[in-house]
């Protein structure tokens, strides 16, 4: 057995697309973990959505076992995490995992945005930083350039930077050498209470939860009593073992380890991640400090096309929310979509992705509302709501004034694209803040933007205008007075719940002349007239009407006395009257759809 002096604990940490799954690839072939004909690209990103997407969404734990230039043999614990803003929580929760980070910076692109977030947070869990300069093979590589602005945004010393090519495995071997000489091996005595942290788990429909466990103290193997320490539950351990990079049972995990528990936990809300298992006969006397819990900032309904699958998706959101605890959910009712779930996300992509997987891993169809933020309304009687539902907005009379969330934006970019970034970001309803200049031609804009502006294709539009060149990271900033109104689309005088959106009050009347023209082009025609109306309160900003489909009731007539034509026509308009009285018109989805496209 390798000895606890020998383990080391580590994570990759950088900006999205700066090489850290190709990497970890590099470093699973040089350690042997995987055999040249299971050998692939992004080997730990098993989910399809990551492969195909060419982006890590979960963070992956391997066990790796090296021998150094010395002779001895050394078991390294890595974990591959995620580099787009909306998983920096995957992040946070690997920090906690590892006693040292490789942080990998781009040799062409330099220190971006997520890489400083990365390394504050790396920092703040006390971990010891290796300084990687990666994609060396490239022709435009400027070692100079990438030392100095290092050693310029986190005072890293020359000395201490590498550098690797994770697609000719160039310097991986000298990367290794340095996690086993610089980053210290665990703590924690073996023969204490069992501690151990879950930073991640799955489930299996066979196996019940499958727990993946960092082990502070103590040991744990097949056959002992354990117990959750937040959950208060006792269960008997099946089986632990360690990633390599697939599961492989052990027979015990100890102090300093890094692997997975299954105890026939069958209960999806009974493993959360940031508990504490413990040893149910010789239990530790306080759990270990767990996370922070993620805040969500984005929200939208989820609905099932067909009503018949609310319970399938009530499952499938109960399980993925054990593999992603950045997801909150809760049921609600739309008049329009039936019975769905109010969710809540930490970002764009985060939802894209959730709804994605849905789809996919569950064989789902649904249908998203308009994503929203979340709205502070100082009320006339003192009181204070929060809001992430436009269905929620309390009468505007009894309002006093409205909050949004206001987000502290970091837009990276070439000197070149700066203008029309300041353009766009001054549409978004951005308060410019001030601009620094890194190394080269690349600046900063610092940005205070409402959040509501940027969820939705702030993202897209300023990757499009500065040629996929810019990148944001944005953290909240809290929360500043708006002038926001909620709209309601209503048709025939019928207000659609699901169809209703905040929007401040300036840009309110173009939105909704949009939404109505998109609301006529996709419901189909009527028997009756359709009136398609936006209003703020009482007031009708923008309205159109579906003309109806009328029969000709004249087609018989060949001559003969106008007034029998006439009463003919009477007769219909007297109808179709009639019918719209009664008449209801239903809403498709392809409607639902195409609105929000444009929200």
């Amino acid at each position: 057995m390798i000895p606890q002096d020998h383990i080391r604990n580590f994570c990759i940490v950088a900006h999205i697309d700066h090489g850290k799954s190709t990497l970890a690839d590099r470093l699973l072939e040089t350690c042997g973990a995987v055999v040249g004909r299971q050998m692939r690209d992004q080997v730990l990103d098993d989910m399809e959505l990551e492969r195909e997407r060419g982006i890590t969404i979960k963070a992956s734990a391997v066990r790796l076992n090296y021998t150094a230039d010395n002779g001895e043999q050394y078991v390294l614990n890595l974990i591959d995490t995620p580099g787009h803003v909306d998983f920096s929580y995957e992040v946070s929760r690997a920090l906690q995992a590892c006693e040292g980070a490789v942080v990998l910076v781009d040799a062409s692109q330099g220190v971006e945005a997520q890489t400083v977030a990365n390394v504050y947070q790396a920092l703040d869990a006390g971990l010891e930083l290796i300084p990687v300069v990666s994609k060396i093979d490239l022709q435009n590589f400027d070692p100079k350039r990438a030392v100095e602005e290092l050693q310029q945004d986190f005072g890293f010393s020359p000395d201490e930077v590498l550098f690797t090519s994770g697609k000719t495995g160039q310097g991986v071997r000298q990367l290794l050498e340095a996690i086993v000489a610089r980053i210290p091996p665990p703590g924690g005595d073996p023969a204490a209470p069992l501690r151990a942290l879950i930073f991640d788990s799955e489930f299996d429909v066979h196996r019940g939860v499958i727990a993946y466990i960092r082990v502070f103290e103590g040991t744990v193997c097949g056959g002992e009593h354990i117990k959750l320490m937040s959950a208060e539950r006792v269960y008997e351990v099946a089986e632990v073992g360690v990633f390599s990079p697939r599961m492989q049972p052990v027979e015990r995990l100890r102090a300093g380890d890094v692997g997975y528990l299954i105890a026939g936990i069958k209960g999806v809300k009974e493993c959360r991640v940031g508990d504490t298992i413990t040893g149910a006969h010789r239990p530790a006397a306080e759990p270990l400090p767990g996370y922070r819990e993620p805040k969500p900032m984005v929200f939208c309904g989820l609905y099932p096309s067909d009503n018949a699958d609310y319970e399938a998706l009530k499952d499938a959101l109960d399980r993925l929310s054990l593999n992603d605890a950045a997801l909150h959910y809760e049921p609600e009712t739309s008049a329009a979509l039936g019975f769905g779930f109010h969710c809540g996300f930490l970002g764009l992509l985060h939802m894209d992705i959730v709804q994605e997987r849905l789809e996919r891993e569950y064989g789902l169809e649904l249908v998203a509302t308009a994503p929203t933020v979340k709205y502070r309304i100082h009320l006339k009687d003192g009181s204070v709501r929060e809001i992430d539902n436009p269905a929620h907005w309390p009468d505007a009379a009894n309002i006093d004034y409205v909050q949004e969330p206001i987000v502290k934006a970091a837009i990276t970019v070439p000197h070149s694209y700066v203008g029309p970034c300041m353009e766009l970001s001054a549409a978004a309803r951005g308060q410019y803040v001030g601009m620094d200049y890194l190394y080269g031609d690349r600046v900063v804009l610092n940005y205070r933007l409402p959040l509501a502006e940027i969820i939705v294709d702030y993202f897209d539009k300023l990757k499009s205008i500065s040629r996929g060149y810019a990148s944001l990271d944005y953290e909240p900033a809290g929360y500043e007075t708006s002038e926001l109104v909620k709209v309601d689309v209503l048709i025939n005088g019928e207000p659609v719940d699901a169809l209703a959106f905040i929007s401040h009050r300036i840009p309110a009347e173009r939105r909704a002349r949009q939404v109505v023209s998109q609301l006529k082009a996709t419901i189909p025609k009527q028997m009756f007239e359709v009136r398609i109306q936006a209003a703020i309160g009482s007031r009708v900003i923008a309205a159109v009407r579906i003309p109806p489909l009328r029969k000709n009731v004249l087609e018989k007539c060949y001559g003969g006395d106008v007034t029998r034509k006439r009463k003919l026509l009477e007769r219909q308009k007297e109808g179709k009257k009639r019918m719209k009285q009664v008449g209801r018109v239903e809403v498709p989805q392809e409607a639902f759809m195409s609105i929000l496209k444009i929200q």
